[in-house]
């Protein structure tokens, strides 16, 4: 799932109970990740496949990089994302 906070696309990710937050926009092409095939902690972006892990926003490909991941919490049933 996509969302836009204050202006930016974050994908929020819901691995076994615990939701993840991160930035929505693949570094290698920019795409949306929240669109991208999930499976586990990995989705793939995709344009070009690049692979993230969504509880710490690293690329599988690049090891120095990755994209932010935002903390966030779940208050009766609303997702709030803190952009920092």
């Amino acid at each position: 799932m996509t969302v836009t906070v204050r202006g930016l696309a974050v994908a929020i990710f819901n691995v076994a109970g615990t939701v993840y937050a991160m930035e929505d926009a693949c570094r290698h092409a920019g795409a949306s990740l929240g669109g991208g095939e999930w499976r586990g902690t990995i989705v793939r972006c995709p344009a070009h496949g690049w692979r993230y892990d969504v509880c710490t926003g690293q690329t599988l490909h690049e090891p120095d990089d990755g994209v932010a991941c935002f903390p966030m919490q779940v208050v009766d049933g609303t997702i709030l994302v803190a952009l920092v």
